[in-house]
């Protein structure tokens, strides 16, 4: 069973120059932040990534802010993802906390969720209806995200996870569609295709990319 942190995982006082700001000063700061709603998000983005990193915990930005690090539009959703390890998650949450977030459990047992700077933050231990693994994030690479380096999932895995979410009650290709036209060149297409199998979702949507050229045609062997 995979475990998580709850609301009463205690505090062991904050290292040196990891606590974000008083309630007093984050507000000031959030006041500060621009309108638009991409830059905020890749504010909280920072912030919660500069944490992750000075205390070491293994991860992964994940979601659409990877997706622009990746060179993809500047069109973020309404939150920020992280992909983390499951058995890390409560050292996760006692680290934000002692930064001064809110982290909560929601009932979806796979994520940790945390407000940053008024943003949403998901925290999630689980992509593709499988745990994140060391190899999963292993494979992430290493990028500036609005000048703050981080490590950021790869393409592949991206295109992955996004694609193996698809089913029968949730299956929005249009979400995904622009994010496979700016990634394609940079997504092993053979390795998504083998990762989600014969699903039926994601092998329409391999059909919609192929009859708009976004990708290669496979042969009728291939199909066979």
């Amino acid at each position: 069973m995979t475990q998580h942190a709850d609301d009463d995982v205690a505090r062991h006082g904050g290292a040196a120059g990891l606590r974000l700001a008083t309630r007093s000063a984050a507000d000031a700061l959030a006041a500060r932040l621009p309108v638009d709603r991409n830059q905020a998000i890749l504010e909280a983005a920072k912030q919660v990534g500069a944490i992750l990193k000075r205390e070491g915990h293994p991860f992964a930005l994940a979601g659409s802010v990877a997706v622009y690090a990746h060179g993809g539009a500047q069109n973020l959703q309404h939150d920020v993802d992280f992909a983390i390890l499951p058995e890390d998650a409560p050292r996760v949450a006692e680290t934000l906390r002692e930064a001064g977030l809110e982290v909560r459990t929601p009932p979806e047992d796979w994520l940790l969720k945390a407000d940053c700077m008024d943003q949403q933050v998901d925290l999630i231990f689980e992509l593709a209806h499988q745990p994140v693994t060391r190899e999963l994030l292993a494979r992430a690479d290493e990028l500036s995200v609005d000048s703050v380096f981080m490590p950021v999932l790869s393409p592949t895995d991206l295109l992955h996870s996004l694609l193996s979410a698809f089913s029968e009650h949730h299956c929005d290709f249009g979400a995904v569609l622009p994010i496979a036209r700016s990634l394609r060149e940079k997504v092993d297409w053979d390795a998504v295709r083998r990762g989600c199998g014969d699903a039926p979702m994601p092998d329409a949507f391999f059909y919609f990319l192929e009859r708009l050229e976004v990708i290669e045609p496979r042969s009728e062997g291939e199909r066979s």
